[in-house]
């Protein structure tokens, strides 16, 4: 994105290049009148006529006059030539004739022989080798080397028109000056600005105050900025944008090095991805053109609305790496990643975005919260999403999902893996609270069988594997559709009964846990590898039966929005228990008797 300011300051370059071939023939600033040659009459004109002035030579010269002083040449139909002043009035074809590179043509002249000032009024031209200056009034101080149009000017070259309400040109520094509805042409775009200055020698453009250059790939907008047109090393200040129709790059301070294609952006910058509805802030963005590689620091934070909800991430450092090829991105977050949204809290250490196939990646102790009442965690975890959205959840070794149900207890899913798949359908009403499903298929068993009342507590389980879902209304809405744990599958969840009361501790150990689920109900559970199983009554129910082995509950550690927005420290990790609590010795031979349905 920031390499599109390259465009925009090729508008910077033709505004010097209009003028670099003028030689040293005019300059601001009006300097002390002082003695000077006499401008000498050439032969040639028709008729010569004295007029009677007390005290001073005064002619008047008709047709073909011609003057000369120091290298300057003048031209016109009828002049009034002061001898004794040195001043001449000039009028019809006036024409000013400097070296072999500079012209004027106007209607009216006063020319100041001793100050070496011509200022030419009416329909005033003024051209060089490359460029035509058109105005109704024009000063030039040669012998201060000053060209100085105070009206409206209009400047043409091959391809460039430059229009200013004033303009200067000081041959001595070689610095033109444009004020005021400053306006440039050409091509590739147009720029607008309130002042803008050009120095030849230097090469260096600077503008002061409001300036727009648009072309067809966006526009910039700044205040206060320069342009090396020799390096190709731009410098923006006070505030610059860059508006394209994807995206915007907002700073306090702008550098692009057009060569190395690097550029820098300082002091609140704020990018803007329109397409996406996303929006990265940080305090320093450094751009690798050539790599195509963004580097944000300095409280970096990336929102993202989803479904008119925002996702906010924040991490020690983002990257953002451009495919050229297959015109794709990915985005990474280095070091203290935090993520919030209404529904969906998370940390880990580093998580990278690829929009090739629309997958996000966590990494290094990566832990999820949903709905304050879900807790998943694992050593990596991989969600790849279909049309912005999730579709399946992948959560690799040492893999713990723990729910929270209306009676406080803490329901455990723990296994080497655990895969989770979504489905995203029409939004008829608001989803169901937590544990209303439970509720619901508790009411459909009949007498508390280990059989019937797996099925509740399964559901409370797999919706905290929904990170997704939210209680409003929408269009769309993403639903869990199955859960597979695999390797070393253990489980214990509190049943309960269709009137909410504790009926036991199931515990729950296979080789392969399938749950499938039907608007948001558990529809089928399927267990495989000969599974293992007790129902503790409520009287029995111990400490160590109580939890699985790695149990950690870490909502102290979920951040909230503040916190992602650097408003706020988030809370550091929890420590682990330095004794796990055991699970169960040995399994019942109730276990034998617990056979879910479908199980085939």
């Amino acid at each position: 994105m920031v390499r599109l300011l390259f465009r925009f300051l090729a508008l910077l370059l033709v505004a010097g290049s209009l003028f670099v071939s003028h030689n040293a023939g005019a300059q601001v600033g009006r300097p002390p009148a002082g003695g000077g040659d006499k401008v000498e009459l050439l032969p040639g004109a028709d008729s010569l006529v004295g007029l009677s002035q007390p005290g001073q030579v005064i002619r008047k010269i008709y047709n073909n006059v011609r003057f000369r002083q120091k290298g300057v040449l003048m031209y016109c139909n009828l002049a009034i030539q002061n001898v004794t002043t040195n001043v001449i009035e000039a009028y019809g074809n006036v024409r000013l004739i400097q070296g072999d590179t500079i012209s004027v043509r106007g209607d009216t002249m006063f020319y100041y022989g001793n100050t070496r000032q011509a200022n030419l009024r009416g329909h005033v031209i003024m051209r060089d080798r490359k460029m035509t200056l058109t105005t109704a009034q024009l000063d030039y101080d040669m012998l201060a080397g000053i060209a100085h149009y105070p009206t409206p000017g209009r400047i043409v070259d091959k391809e460039n028109v430059l229009t200013s309400r004033e303009g200067y040109y000081d041959t001595r520094s070689k610095l033109f000056t444009f004020r005021q509805n400053v306006r440039l042409v050409n091509p590739k775009g147009t720029l607008t600005a309130d002042s803008l200055l050009y120095n030849s020698l230097t090469r260096i453009a600077t503008f002061q105050g409001p300036t727009r250059i648009t072309n067809k790939d966006g526009v910039l907008t700044a205040v206060a900025g320069q342009y090396n047109t020799t390096t190709g090393i731009s410098n923006f200040e006070r505030r610059a944008t860059v508006d394209t129709p994807k995206y915007r790059l907002t700073g306090d301070t702008l550098y692009y090095d057009n060569v190395s294609e690097l550029g820098i952006a300082r002091g609140n910058v704020v990018m803007v991805a329109k397409d996406r509805k996303a929006v990265i802030t940080g305090d320093h963005v450094r751009y690798n053109g050539k790599a195509g590689i963004s580097r944000v620091t300095g409280h970096p934070v990336a929102r993202s609305i989803v479904s008119a909800d925002t996702l906010f991430l924040r991490a020690d450092t983002l990257f953002s790496f451009d495919n050229k090829v297959t015109n794709t991105r990915r985005l990474l977050g280095q070091k203290n990643v935090f993520v919030y949204k209404s529904d969906l809290q998370s940390k880990c250490d580093s998580l990278l975005y690829d929009t090739a196939d629309s997958t996000i990646y966590f990494y290094k102790k990566p832990i999820v919260w949903s709905q304050n009442k879900y807790q998943m965690e694992a050593d990596s975890m991989r969600a790849l999403l279909k049309n912005n959205r999730i579709s399946t959840m992948f959560l690799k070794s040492r893999s713990f999902v723990i729910s929270l149900d209306t009676l406080k207890n803490f329901n455990q899913i723990k296994g080497r893996t655990v895969t989770a798949y979504f489905v995203t359908k029409p939004n008829a009403a608001p989803m169901a609270k937590a544990g209303s499903s439970a509720s619901a298929t508790a009411g459909s068993a009949r007498k508390p069988s280990p059989a019937a009342t797996k099925a509740p507590q399964s559901g409370v389980l797999a919706k905290g594997t929904a990170p997704v879902s939210t209680t409003a209304p929408m269009q769309e809405e993403t639903t869990l559709d199955r859960v597979i744990v695999e390797g070393n599958g253990q489980s214990i969840y509190y049943a309960v009964d269709e009137t909410n009361k504790l009926i036991g501790l199931n515990h729950v150990e296979c080789s392969r846990m399938n749950i499938e689920f039907a608007d948001n109900k558990v529809g089928r559970i399927r267990f495989y590898g000969q599974p293992d199983a007790e129902l503790i009554p409520p009287k029995e129910i111990t400490d160590e039966a109580k939890q699985l082995d790695g149990f950690r509950w870490r909502e102290a550690e979920k951040p909230n929005k503040a916190q992602v927005l650097w408003l706020e420290t988030p809370p550091a990790e929890q420590p682990a228990n330095k004794k796990p609590l055991k699970t169960r010795a040995s399994a019942k031979p109730l276990a034998k008797k617990f056979v879910p349905r479908g199980n085939n």
